[in-house]
């Protein structure tokens, strides 16, 4: 295990290709990302990841789970998520380099660590990009989702090759109509003459074990604070602009969220969300303003567009980083000259979502991810655990991990056998792979 800052020996943290590793001998990537994006943008992608389309679906699922304890499933996912803001924006400040929790684990807690990390991440977030591909297609085109879902992600593929500075300002536009739709939303059902504050019970009438799968479901929505970490190799001064970028991003969603579920329960209650299949759009239908539909048709769609976008770019990065690593095909680390982009990756991720956009619905089949991101970010806190010895700065990394592992074994069955499965395949590919490497060693010394 390193010492904090020390990274691995003859590497910089602050480098472009810092915290960098690679197999004996195997070249390293010519060039690293460049640098352009400030605190706004930062905080803008981080915003574009968490305000998707999770809140115009999570809270019905939440609401069934936990019942009148929806409120406090919110606060809880919020307390940990928190918490794994905190340790990702220590992380990303001393190892600003693309990947995210796939190099904080790599470097703080050994190589299976990183590998784990990253395989939840890129198997995990793959199946969410075609997802919410679909999710897209759904909304835009009913008929015809397979085809607008490739299309989405042909088209978003485009505009992360021109450079992170066009998703950037993509993303700000996306999430500025999202966030008006959401406003509406809020102000509709808050002025309706049908809200009524006494639906807001605070009661737990779910049961702690709801609580707790709510707060697991709900979690899954803030889960793109982090993704500028990811970023972080392209972020102009990591060490300043990450750990004032994240927090700010999880606070104004956490705002965001906690104005949308108030509202929505005003009209709803907790019983009436728990049974929405369209959480938000019965909620203006219930509020009087059924004409406020179609906008909100719109927001989800948008909303799914900005997830999607976010989404390809996380990947890509963290397929960059362990491609750098060898753990993934090495020409996927290749950058581009002109655009600065991880352009091979992005090109096989977009090709793989897009293949299962138009072939399979995983809409219904990727609870793993919820898992998995969960698993993701306890190795993160893990890590941020061993950047200090003193107690009060561990505090937040325990709670963190503690958080983690609790909702993630509390999400339904079905999710948990399904994540649990998927870890073991990535951790079985990592053994057979140093089974290999040490056979070759073998043969080759002998």
């Amino acid at each position: 295990m390193t010492q904090s800052g020390s990274g691995r020996p003859g590497s910089s943290p602050s480098g472009p290709g810092a915290s960098r590793s690679g197999q004996p001998g195997s070249p390293q990537p010519e060039a690293g990302l460049r640098r352009t994006l400030g605190v706004g943008d930062a905080v803008v992608i981080g915003l574009g990841s968490m305000v998707g389309a999770g809140i115009f679906a999570a809270l019905g699922p939440a609401a069934h789970a936990a019942g009148s304890g929806l409120l406090l499933g919110l606060s809880i996912a919020a307390v940990v998520a928190y918490c794994n803001a905190m340790s990702s924006a220590r992380l990303a400040a001393l190892y600003p380099a693309s990947g995210g929790t796939y190099v904080y684990g790599r470097e703080r807690l050994g190589e299976f660590w990183g590998y784990l990390a990253g395989w939840s991440f890129v198997v995990g977030k793959t199946s969410s990009c075609a997802a919410m591909a679909l999710t897209v297609g759904a909304y835009v085109w009913p008929g015809q989702a397979h085809a607008v879902a490739v299309g989405a992600v042909v088209a978003l593929t485009a505009v992360n090759y021109g450079g992170v500075q066009k998703s950037a300002w993509l993303t700000r536009a996306i999430v500025t109509v999202v966030l008006a739709v959401l406003a509406s939303v809020v102000v509709v059902c808050l002025s309706s003459g049908d809200a009524d504050a006494g639906r807001l019970d605070v009661g737990v009438s779910g049961g702690a074990g709801g609580v707790l799968q709510a707060a697991g479901l709900l979690f899954f929505a803030f889960a793109g604070y982090a993704r500028i970490a990811t970023l972080g190799e392209e972020v102009r001064d990591p060490a300043r602009i990450i750990p004032r970028a994240i927090p700010l991003a999880l606070g104004i969603a956490l705002l965001v969220y906690a104005a949308v579920a108030v509202a929505v329960l005003s009209v709803l209650g907790s019983g009436g969300l728990g049974q929405a299949t369209a959480p938000l759009a019965d909620a203006v239908r219930a509020a009087g303003v059924p004409e406020l539909i179609p906008v909100v048709r719109v927001g989800a769609a948008v909303a799914a567009l900005g997830s999607l976008l976010a989404l390809i770019l996380g990947v890509s990065r963290t397929t960059l980083a362990m491609a750098r690593d060898r753990h993934l095909p090495g020409t996927l680390a290749a950058v581009h000259p002109h655009f600065q982009v991880p352009h091979r990756a992005e090109l096989a991720v977009g090709a793989v979502v897009a293949t299962l956009a138009a072939t399979v619905d995983v809409r219904g089949a990727i609870g793993f991810s919820s898992f998995g991101v969960l698993v993701y970010y306890a190795i993160a806190n893990a890590s941020a655990w061993t950047l200090r010895s003193d107690f009060v700065a561990r505090v937040g990394p325990a709670v963190g991990a503690v958080g983690c592992v609790t909702l993630a074994f509390a999400l339904p069955g079905v999710s948990v056998v399904v994540g649990v499965g998927v870890l073991g395949v990535g951790a079985a590919a990592y053994g057979g792979r140093k089974w290999l490497a040490s056979r070759r060693h073998g043969r080759d010394s002998g």
